[in-house]
Protein backbone atom coordinates (compact mmCIF):
# COMPACT_ATOMS: atom_id res chain seq x y z
CA UNK A 1 0.00 0.00 0.00
CA UNK A 2 1.43 3.39 -0.99
CA UNK A 3 1.69 6.00 1.75
CA UNK A 4 0.49 9.42 0.57
CA UNK A 5 2.21 12.72 1.46
CA UNK A 6 -0.30 13.61 4.19
CA UNK A 7 -0.08 10.17 5.77
CA UNK A 8 3.69 10.32 5.58
CA UNK A 9 3.78 13.74 7.25
CA UNK A 10 1.42 12.49 9.97
CA UNK A 11 3.63 9.42 10.46
CA UNK A 12 6.79 11.50 10.79
CA UNK A 13 5.04 14.03 13.03
CA UNK A 14 3.74 11.35 15.38
CA UNK A 15 7.15 9.73 15.63
CA UNK A 16 8.86 13.06 16.32
CA UNK A 17 6.18 13.93 18.86
CA UNK A 18 6.75 10.77 20.84
CA UNK A 19 10.53 11.02 20.61
CA UNK A 20 10.47 14.65 21.78
CA UNK A 21 8.08 13.78 24.62
CA UNK A 22 10.31 10.93 25.78
CA UNK A 23 13.50 12.98 25.48
CA UNK A 24 11.82 15.84 27.35
CA UNK A 25 11.07 13.54 30.28
CA UNK A 26 14.63 12.21 30.21
CA UNK A 27 16.06 15.73 30.29
CA UNK A 28 13.72 16.74 33.10
CA UNK A 29 14.38 13.58 35.14
CA UNK A 30 16.29 14.03 38.36
CA UNK A 31 20.03 14.07 37.80
CA UNK A 32 21.64 11.08 39.47
CA UNK A 33 22.74 12.10 42.97
CA UNK A 34 26.08 10.35 43.44
CA UNK A 35 26.49 11.71 46.96
CA UNK A 36 23.86 9.35 48.37
CA UNK A 37 24.18 5.73 49.35
CA UNK A 38 21.86 2.90 48.29
CA UNK A 39 22.09 0.39 51.13
CA UNK A 40 19.84 -2.63 50.76
CA UNK A 41 16.93 -2.34 53.24
CA UNK A 42 17.61 -4.58 56.22
CA UNK A 43 15.57 -4.65 59.43
CA UNK A 44 17.27 -3.57 62.64
CA UNK A 45 16.16 -2.15 66.01
CA UNK A 46 16.02 1.29 64.34
CA UNK A 47 14.74 0.31 60.88
CA UNK A 48 11.43 -1.18 59.76
CA UNK A 49 10.34 -2.36 56.32
CA UNK A 50 6.81 -2.36 54.87
CA UNK A 51 6.22 -4.25 51.62
CA UNK A 52 3.96 -2.73 48.95
CA UNK A 53 3.80 -5.81 46.76
CA UNK A 54 0.64 -7.53 45.59
CA UNK A 55 -1.99 -6.29 43.17
CA UNK A 56 -1.73 -2.71 41.92
CA UNK A 57 -4.17 -0.83 39.70
CA UNK A 58 -2.76 -0.60 36.19
CA UNK A 59 -3.48 1.28 32.99
CA UNK A 60 -1.52 1.52 29.74
CA UNK A 61 -1.63 4.83 27.87
CA UNK A 62 -3.01 3.70 24.51
CA UNK A 63 -3.16 7.19 23.02
CA UNK A 64 -1.27 7.61 19.75
CA UNK A 65 1.34 9.92 21.23
CA UNK A 66 1.38 8.12 24.60
CA UNK A 67 0.98 11.37 26.57
CA UNK A 68 -2.69 11.27 27.58
CA UNK A 69 -1.77 10.33 31.14
CA UNK A 70 0.35 13.44 31.54
CA UNK A 71 -2.03 15.75 29.70
CA UNK A 72 -4.93 14.60 31.88
CA UNK A 73 -2.77 14.35 35.02
CA UNK A 74 -3.68 10.80 35.95
CA UNK A 75 -1.42 11.10 38.99
CA UNK A 76 -3.71 13.67 40.65
CA UNK A 77 -6.59 11.26 41.37
CA UNK A 78 -7.23 7.55 41.81
CA UNK A 79 -6.30 5.79 38.59
CA UNK A 80 -9.75 4.14 38.31
CA UNK A 81 -11.26 7.63 37.94
CA UNK A 82 -9.22 8.24 34.76
CA UNK A 83 -10.63 5.31 32.78
CA UNK A 84 -10.55 1.51 32.69
CA UNK A 85 -7.94 -0.19 34.89
CA UNK A 86 -6.92 -3.78 35.51
CA UNK A 87 -5.19 -5.52 38.41
CA UNK A 88 -1.46 -5.99 37.90
CA UNK A 89 0.81 -8.01 40.20
CA UNK A 90 3.93 -6.29 41.50
CA UNK A 91 6.60 -7.49 41.05
CA UNK A 92 6.09 -8.80 37.51
CA UNK A 93 6.38 -7.81 33.90
CA UNK A 94 3.04 -6.64 32.52
CA UNK A 95 3.51 -8.24 29.09
CA UNK A 96 2.18 -11.76 29.69
CA UNK A 97 -0.36 -11.18 32.47
CA UNK A 98 -3.29 -10.78 30.05
CA UNK A 99 -4.20 -12.26 26.66
CA UNK A 100 -4.07 -8.81 25.05
CA UNK A 101 -1.47 -8.67 22.27
CA UNK A 102 -1.51 -4.87 22.33
CA UNK A 103 -0.30 -5.01 25.94
CA UNK A 104 2.26 -7.74 25.34
CA UNK A 105 3.95 -5.64 22.65
CA UNK A 106 3.12 -2.27 24.22
CA UNK A 107 5.63 0.58 23.91
CA UNK A 108 5.26 3.75 25.95
CA UNK A 109 3.94 4.79 29.34
CA UNK A 110 2.08 2.47 31.69
CA UNK A 111 0.65 3.63 35.00
CA UNK A 112 0.60 1.81 38.34
CA UNK A 113 -1.21 2.77 41.53
CA UNK A 114 -1.28 1.38 45.07
CA UNK A 115 -3.23 2.65 48.07
CA UNK A 116 -1.89 1.94 51.54
CA UNK A 117 -1.91 3.07 55.15
CA UNK A 118 1.51 3.93 56.48
CA UNK A 119 2.56 1.98 59.57
CA UNK A 120 5.13 4.68 60.36
CA UNK A 121 4.79 8.09 61.94
CA UNK A 122 6.41 10.65 59.58
CA UNK A 123 7.13 13.03 62.44
CA UNK A 124 9.21 10.45 64.29
CA UNK A 125 11.28 8.99 61.46
CA UNK A 126 12.49 9.34 57.91
CA UNK A 127 10.31 7.33 55.53
CA UNK A 128 11.71 6.19 52.19
CA UNK A 129 9.91 4.69 49.20
CA UNK A 130 12.20 2.30 47.32
CA UNK A 131 11.66 0.66 43.93
CA UNK A 132 14.12 -2.18 43.44
CA UNK A 133 13.75 -2.12 39.64
CA UNK A 134 11.38 -0.76 37.02
CA UNK A 135 11.98 -0.91 33.29
CA UNK A 136 12.89 1.63 32.00
CA UNK A 137 12.13 5.25 32.91
CA UNK A 138 10.04 5.88 36.02
CA UNK A 139 8.28 8.84 37.66
CA UNK A 140 6.86 8.47 41.17
CA UNK A 141 4.07 10.50 42.77
CA UNK A 142 2.81 10.22 46.35
CA UNK A 143 -0.69 11.58 46.97
CA UNK A 144 -0.44 13.54 43.72
CA UNK A 145 2.97 15.06 44.50
CA UNK A 146 5.92 14.23 42.28
CA UNK A 147 8.43 12.64 44.66
CA UNK A 148 11.31 11.42 42.46
CA UNK A 149 12.18 9.88 39.10
CA UNK A 150 14.77 7.57 37.62
CA UNK A 151 16.19 6.66 34.22
CA UNK A 152 17.33 3.07 33.71
CA UNK A 153 16.19 -0.45 34.48
CA UNK A 154 17.53 -3.30 36.64
CA UNK A 155 18.80 -1.11 39.51
CA UNK A 156 17.15 0.37 42.62
CA UNK A 157 16.03 3.94 43.15
CA UNK A 158 14.37 5.64 46.09
CA UNK A 159 13.32 8.89 47.67
CA UNK A 160 12.23 10.22 51.03
CA UNK A 161 8.47 10.76 51.06
CA UNK A 162 7.78 11.68 54.70
CA UNK A 163 6.37 15.12 53.85
CA UNK A 164 3.83 13.72 51.38
CA UNK A 165 2.28 11.07 53.65
CA UNK A 166 -1.06 11.21 55.44
CA UNK A 167 -0.98 9.71 58.94
CA UNK A 168 -4.08 7.74 59.87
CA UNK A 169 -5.59 7.96 56.40
CA UNK A 170 -5.15 6.33 52.99
CA UNK A 171 -2.10 7.16 50.89
CA UNK A 172 -1.70 6.69 47.15
CA UNK A 173 1.52 5.99 45.28
CA UNK A 174 1.43 6.34 41.48
CA UNK A 175 4.28 5.19 39.26
CA UNK A 176 4.49 5.85 35.52
CA UNK A 177 6.92 3.55 33.70
CA UNK A 178 8.12 3.89 30.11
CA UNK A 179 9.81 0.93 28.40
CA UNK A 180 10.94 2.74 25.22
CA UNK A 181 14.53 2.09 24.19
CA UNK A 182 16.31 4.89 22.33
CA UNK A 183 19.88 5.38 21.08
CA UNK A 184 20.75 7.03 24.41
CA UNK A 185 19.30 4.35 26.72
CA UNK A 186 21.12 1.29 28.03
CA UNK A 187 20.45 -1.03 26.35
CA UNK A 188 19.99 1.15 23.27
CA UNK A 189 17.33 0.71 20.63
CA UNK A 190 15.37 2.45 17.90
CA UNK A 191 11.71 3.43 17.84
CA UNK A 192 9.78 2.73 14.62
CA UNK A 193 6.35 3.85 13.46
CA UNK A 194 4.13 2.40 10.72
CA UNK A 195 0.54 3.75 10.58
CA UNK A 196 -0.55 0.84 8.38
CA UNK A 197 -0.15 -1.60 11.26
CA UNK A 198 -2.83 -2.20 13.88
CA UNK A 199 -0.17 -1.54 16.51
CA UNK A 200 1.90 1.13 14.70
CA UNK A 201 4.74 1.49 17.20
CA UNK A 202 7.55 -1.07 17.19
CA UNK A 203 10.92 -1.35 18.85
CA UNK A 204 14.15 -2.57 17.27
CA UNK A 205 17.23 -3.54 19.25
CA UNK A 206 20.19 -5.88 19.07
CA UNK A 207 19.65 -8.47 21.78
CA UNK A 208 18.03 -11.88 21.61
CA UNK A 209 15.74 -11.79 24.63
CA UNK A 210 12.29 -10.30 25.11
CA UNK A 211 12.18 -6.69 26.28
CA UNK A 212 10.00 -7.37 29.31
CA UNK A 213 8.75 -4.26 31.08
CA UNK A 214 7.03 -3.09 34.26
CA UNK A 215 7.86 -2.99 37.95
CA UNK A 216 10.08 -6.06 38.11
CA UNK A 217 11.22 -6.10 41.72
CA UNK A 218 9.73 -5.23 45.12
CA UNK A 219 8.43 -1.81 46.07
CA UNK A 220 9.02 -1.06 49.74
CA UNK A 221 8.66 1.56 52.39
CA UNK A 222 11.38 1.62 55.00
CA UNK A 223 12.10 3.90 57.92
CA UNK A 224 15.24 5.24 59.54
CA UNK A 225 15.84 7.85 62.23
CA UNK A 226 16.31 11.38 60.93
CA UNK A 227 20.05 11.02 61.64
CA UNK A 228 21.13 7.80 59.99
CA UNK A 229 23.81 5.64 58.35
CA UNK A 230 23.68 6.55 54.66
CA UNK A 231 26.42 4.39 53.14
CA UNK A 232 29.11 1.85 54.02
CA UNK A 233 32.05 0.78 51.87
CA UNK A 234 34.27 -2.15 52.82
CA UNK A 235 37.43 -3.60 51.29
CA UNK A 236 38.93 -6.81 52.60
CA UNK A 237 42.29 -8.55 52.61
CA UNK A 238 44.32 -10.81 54.88
CA UNK A 239 47.89 -11.29 56.06
CA UNK A 240 48.60 -14.80 57.19
CA UNK A 241 45.83 -15.76 59.60
CA UNK A 242 44.78 -12.16 60.25
CA UNK A 243 41.94 -10.69 58.23
CA UNK A 244 41.67 -7.00 57.44
CA UNK A 245 38.42 -5.12 56.92
CA UNK A 246 38.91 -1.55 55.79
CA UNK A 247 35.69 0.43 56.10
CA UNK A 248 34.32 3.87 55.37
CA UNK A 249 30.98 5.01 56.79
CA UNK A 250 28.91 7.96 55.64
CA UNK A 251 26.29 9.35 57.99
CA UNK A 252 23.64 12.03 57.60
CA UNK A 253 23.57 14.15 60.72
CA UNK A 254 26.09 15.43 63.24
CA UNK A 255 29.50 14.10 62.17
CA UNK A 256 30.77 14.44 65.75
CA UNK A 257 28.21 12.11 67.30
CA UNK A 258 29.38 8.79 68.68
CA UNK A 259 29.73 5.95 66.19
CA UNK A 260 30.41 2.28 66.84
CA UNK A 261 31.62 -0.17 64.18
CA UNK A 262 31.62 -3.78 65.38
CA UNK A 263 32.39 -7.02 63.56
CA UNK A 264 30.65 -10.25 64.62
CA UNK A 265 31.21 -13.82 63.46
CA UNK A 266 28.41 -16.05 62.20
CA UNK A 267 27.67 -17.11 65.79
CA UNK A 268 27.10 -13.44 66.68
CA UNK A 269 30.26 -13.32 68.78
CA UNK A 270 31.98 -9.94 68.85
CA UNK A 271 35.38 -10.11 67.13
CA UNK A 272 36.55 -6.50 67.14
CA UNK A 273 35.23 -2.95 67.11
CA UNK A 274 36.17 0.67 66.42
CA UNK A 275 34.69 4.11 67.03
CA UNK A 276 35.52 6.13 63.91
CA UNK A 277 33.84 6.76 60.56
CA UNK A 278 36.70 5.09 58.70
CA UNK A 279 39.44 2.70 59.65
CA UNK A 280 40.58 -0.89 59.54
CA UNK A 281 39.48 -3.83 61.68
CA UNK A 282 41.87 -6.73 62.35
CA UNK A 283 40.34 -10.20 62.46
CA UNK A 284 42.41 -12.88 64.23
CA UNK A 285 42.12 -16.48 62.98
CA UNK A 286 40.19 -15.22 59.99
CA UNK A 287 37.72 -17.42 58.16
CA UNK A 288 37.87 -16.48 54.51
CA UNK A 289 35.00 -16.30 52.03
CA UNK A 290 35.51 -19.09 49.50
CA UNK A 291 33.55 -20.29 46.46
CA UNK A 292 31.72 -23.46 47.37
CA UNK A 293 33.82 -25.61 45.00
CA UNK A 294 37.13 -24.53 46.59
CA UNK A 295 36.69 -25.11 50.31
CA UNK A 296 34.72 -27.43 52.62
CA UNK A 297 33.33 -24.47 54.59
CA UNK A 298 32.54 -21.94 51.83
CA UNK A 299 30.90 -18.52 51.87
CA UNK A 300 31.77 -17.55 55.43
CA UNK A 301 30.11 -14.24 56.27
CA UNK A 302 30.82 -11.92 59.17
CA UNK A 303 28.41 -9.13 60.13
CA UNK A 304 29.52 -5.52 60.37
CA UNK A 305 27.20 -3.60 62.70
CA UNK A 306 27.38 0.18 62.35
CA UNK A 307 25.63 2.14 65.12
CA UNK A 308 25.23 5.91 64.91
CA UNK A 309 23.05 7.94 67.28
CA UNK A 310 19.74 5.99 67.26
CA UNK A 311 20.38 4.13 64.02
CA UNK A 312 22.06 0.81 63.30
CA UNK A 313 22.75 -1.11 60.09
CA UNK A 314 23.94 -4.70 59.70
CA UNK A 315 26.13 -5.46 56.67
CA UNK A 316 27.22 -9.00 55.75
CA UNK A 317 30.96 -9.07 55.03
CA UNK A 318 32.96 -11.80 53.34
CA UNK A 319 36.73 -11.50 53.71
CA UNK A 320 38.50 -12.47 50.51
CA UNK A 321 40.91 -11.13 47.87
CA UNK A 322 40.63 -11.08 44.09
CA UNK A 323 43.39 -10.46 41.59
CA UNK A 324 44.61 -11.29 38.11
CA UNK A 325 48.17 -12.63 38.11
CA UNK A 326 49.58 -13.37 34.70
CA UNK A 327 47.08 -15.67 33.03
CA UNK A 328 45.56 -16.76 36.36
CA UNK A 329 42.48 -15.42 38.08
CA UNK A 330 43.01 -15.80 41.82
CA UNK A 331 40.65 -15.77 44.79
CA UNK A 332 42.50 -15.75 48.11
CA UNK A 333 45.74 -16.28 46.18
CA UNK A 334 44.53 -19.58 44.74
CA UNK A 335 43.76 -20.02 41.04
CA UNK A 336 40.04 -20.00 40.38
CA UNK A 337 38.56 -21.70 37.31
CA UNK A 338 35.22 -20.28 36.19
CA UNK A 339 33.02 -23.33 35.71
CA UNK A 340 29.75 -21.66 34.97
CA UNK A 341 27.21 -20.22 32.64
CA UNK A 342 25.23 -17.15 31.64
CA UNK A 343 21.77 -16.71 33.09
CA UNK A 344 18.60 -14.70 32.61
CA UNK A 345 15.87 -13.65 35.03
CA UNK A 346 13.05 -14.49 32.59
CA UNK A 347 10.32 -17.00 33.37
CA UNK A 348 6.85 -17.86 32.08
CA UNK A 349 4.02 -15.44 32.85
CA UNK A 350 5.89 -13.30 35.38
CA UNK A 351 8.56 -12.24 32.84
CA UNK A 352 11.40 -10.59 34.73
CA UNK A 353 9.32 -10.27 37.90
CA UNK A 354 11.16 -11.46 41.00
CA UNK A 355 9.93 -14.91 42.04
CA UNK A 356 11.78 -16.40 45.01
CA UNK A 357 10.76 -20.06 44.43
CA UNK A 358 12.25 -19.80 40.92
CA UNK A 359 15.34 -18.03 42.24
CA UNK A 360 15.92 -20.74 44.84
CA UNK A 361 15.34 -23.46 42.24
CA UNK A 362 18.00 -21.83 40.05
CA UNK A 363 20.49 -21.72 42.92
CA UNK A 364 19.88 -25.41 43.63
CA UNK A 365 20.24 -26.27 39.93
CA UNK A 366 23.53 -24.38 39.73
CA UNK A 367 24.98 -26.33 42.64
CA UNK A 368 23.55 -29.61 41.34
CA UNK A 369 25.42 -28.97 38.08
CA UNK A 370 28.63 -28.08 39.91
CA UNK A 371 28.47 -24.50 38.61
CA UNK A 372 30.63 -22.16 40.69
CA UNK A 373 30.07 -18.91 38.75
CA UNK A 374 27.77 -17.07 36.38
CA UNK A 375 27.63 -13.83 34.45
CA UNK A 376 24.55 -11.66 34.94
CA UNK A 377 23.80 -11.61 31.22
CA UNK A 378 22.89 -8.99 30.19
CA UNK A 379 21.88 -6.71 33.06
CA UNK A 380 22.22 -6.54 36.86
CA UNK A 381 20.21 -9.21 38.66
CA UNK A 382 18.06 -8.71 41.74
CA UNK A 383 19.65 -8.08 45.12
CA UNK A 384 17.89 -11.20 46.40
CA UNK A 385 19.86 -13.28 43.87
CA UNK A 386 23.07 -11.51 44.85
CA UNK A 387 22.37 -12.19 48.53
CA UNK A 388 22.08 -15.91 47.82
CA UNK A 389 25.33 -15.92 45.85
CA UNK A 390 27.08 -14.34 48.84
CA UNK A 391 25.55 -16.95 51.14
CA UNK A 392 26.16 -19.99 48.92
CA UNK A 393 29.61 -19.17 47.57
CA UNK A 394 28.66 -18.67 43.93
CA UNK A 395 30.96 -16.29 42.07
CA UNK A 396 29.40 -13.52 39.97
CA UNK A 397 30.59 -11.53 36.96
CA UNK A 398 28.35 -8.49 37.43
CA UNK A 399 27.26 -7.07 34.08
CA UNK A 400 25.70 -3.75 33.14
CA UNK A 401 22.76 -3.55 30.69
CA UNK A 402 25.24 -2.52 27.98
CA UNK A 403 24.03 -5.01 25.37
CA UNK A 404 23.49 -4.17 21.71
CA UNK A 405 25.87 -1.20 21.41
CA UNK A 406 26.49 -1.75 17.72
CA UNK A 407 26.00 1.67 16.04
CA UNK A 408 27.82 4.98 16.15
CA UNK A 409 24.46 6.53 17.13
CA UNK A 410 24.63 4.44 20.32
CA UNK A 411 28.09 5.79 21.23
CA UNK A 412 27.48 9.52 21.57
CA UNK A 413 28.61 11.68 24.49
CA UNK A 414 25.09 11.44 25.95
CA UNK A 415 25.30 7.63 25.80
CA UNK A 416 28.75 7.68 27.43
CA UNK A 417 27.48 9.79 30.33
CA UNK A 418 24.49 7.51 30.88
CA UNK A 419 26.66 4.38 30.71
CA UNK A 420 28.91 5.90 33.38
CA UNK A 421 25.89 6.63 35.56
CA UNK A 422 24.75 3.03 35.23
CA UNK A 423 28.19 1.70 36.17
CA UNK A 424 28.17 4.01 39.20
CA UNK A 425 24.75 2.73 40.27
CA UNK A 426 25.80 -0.90 39.77
CA UNK A 427 28.97 -0.54 41.80
CA UNK A 428 27.25 1.52 44.49
CA UNK A 429 24.75 -1.32 44.91
CA UNK A 430 27.10 -4.33 44.74
CA UNK A 431 30.49 -2.99 45.90
CA UNK A 432 30.39 -4.85 49.23
CA UNK A 433 29.40 -8.25 47.87
CA UNK A 434 32.14 -10.91 48.17
CA UNK A 435 30.54 -12.97 45.40
CA UNK A 436 31.18 -10.20 42.86
CA UNK A 437 34.70 -10.63 41.49
CA UNK A 438 34.50 -8.72 38.18
CA UNK A 439 32.50 -5.95 36.55
CA UNK A 440 31.39 -6.54 32.96
CA UNK A 441 30.91 -3.24 31.17
CA UNK A 442 29.08 -4.57 28.09
CA UNK A 443 28.07 -7.57 26.02
CA UNK A 444 29.07 -7.96 22.37
CA UNK A 445 29.43 -4.32 21.33
CA UNK A 446 30.73 -3.37 17.90
CA UNK A 447 34.19 -3.09 19.40
CA UNK A 448 35.92 -2.56 16.07
CA UNK A 449 34.18 0.70 15.23
CA UNK A 450 36.35 3.79 15.56
CA UNK A 451 33.94 5.36 18.05
CA UNK A 452 34.05 2.22 20.22
CA UNK A 453 37.63 2.92 21.23
CA UNK A 454 36.75 6.40 22.48
CA UNK A 455 33.45 5.32 24.03
CA UNK A 456 34.73 2.34 25.99
CA UNK A 457 37.99 3.92 27.09
CA UNK A 458 35.93 6.62 28.78
CA UNK A 459 33.59 4.09 30.41
CA UNK A 460 36.40 1.73 31.46
CA UNK A 461 38.51 4.55 32.91
CA UNK A 462 35.57 5.86 34.92
CA UNK A 463 34.57 2.41 36.17
CA UNK A 464 38.15 1.67 37.20
CA UNK A 465 38.15 4.86 39.29
CA UNK A 466 35.21 3.53 41.31
CA UNK A 467 36.46 0.08 42.33
CA UNK A 468 39.57 -2.12 42.21
CA UNK A 469 37.97 -5.31 40.86
CA UNK A 470 39.03 -6.51 37.40
CA UNK A 471 37.04 -5.25 34.40
CA UNK A 472 35.85 -7.15 31.37
CA UNK A 473 33.30 -7.20 28.57
CA UNK A 474 32.00 -10.05 26.42
CA UNK A 475 33.56 -9.95 22.95
CA UNK A 476 32.21 -11.64 19.86
CA UNK A 477 33.61 -12.05 16.37
CA UNK A 478 30.10 -12.79 15.10
CA UNK A 479 27.53 -10.47 13.55
CA UNK A 480 27.75 -7.02 15.06
CA UNK A 481 31.08 -7.74 16.75
CA UNK A 482 34.64 -7.50 15.50
CA UNK A 483 37.58 -9.68 14.63
CA UNK A 484 40.56 -9.68 17.02
CA UNK A 485 42.44 -7.58 14.47
CA UNK A 486 39.68 -4.95 14.36
CA UNK A 487 38.92 -4.86 18.08
CA UNK A 488 39.68 -1.65 20.01
CA UNK A 489 38.34 -2.60 23.45
CA UNK A 490 39.83 -5.88 24.74
CA UNK A 491 43.09 -4.09 25.55
CA UNK A 492 41.21 -2.17 28.24
CA UNK A 493 40.33 -5.36 30.15
CA UNK A 494 42.14 -7.33 32.82
CA UNK A 495 40.19 -10.41 31.68
CA UNK A 496 39.03 -11.13 28.13
CA UNK A 497 35.65 -12.87 27.79
CA UNK A 498 34.93 -14.43 24.40
CA UNK A 499 31.45 -15.47 23.30
CA UNK A 500 31.49 -18.43 20.95
CA UNK A 501 28.39 -20.32 19.85
CA UNK A 502 29.61 -23.72 18.67
CA UNK A 503 26.68 -25.98 17.99
CA UNK A 504 24.31 -23.02 18.00
CA UNK A 505 25.10 -20.02 15.76
CA UNK A 506 27.90 -21.95 14.09
CA UNK A 507 27.54 -25.67 13.25
CA UNK A 508 23.98 -25.65 14.63
CA UNK A 509 22.91 -28.96 16.10
CA UNK A 510 26.38 -30.53 15.84
CA UNK A 511 27.14 -31.27 19.47
CA UNK A 512 30.64 -32.50 18.71
CA UNK A 513 31.53 -28.90 17.80
CA UNK A 514 31.06 -27.82 21.41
Amino acid sequence: MTVGPQALLWRVGSLLSLLLLWQDFICCAQKLDKSKGMLYPRPSPSRAIFELGGLWKFRADMSTTKDEGFNQKWFQKPLAMTGPVIDMPVPSSFNDITQDESLRSFIGWVWYEKQFYTPFSPGASRIVLRVESAHYHSIVWVNGNEAFSHVGGHLPFEGEISKYLVVGGPNRVTIAVNNTLLPTTLPPGDLNYDPELANPWSQSHNFDFFNYAGIHRPVRLYSTPTSYVDDITVATSYNGSTGEVSYDVKVIGDQNQKIDVSLYDRNDTLITSASSLSGQLKVPDVKLWWPYTMYPEPAYLYTLVVSYENDSYRLPVGIRTVKVEGSNFKINNKTFYFHGLNKHEDADIRGKGLDMPLVMKDINLLKWLGVNAFRTSHYPYSEEIMELCDQHGIVVIDESPGVGIIKDAYMTDVSIDHHKDVMFELIRRDKNRPSVVMWSVANEPASGRAMAGIYFKSVFDYTRSLDSRPLTFAHTSGAGGSTPQEDLVTGLCEVICLNNYMGWHTDPGILSAI
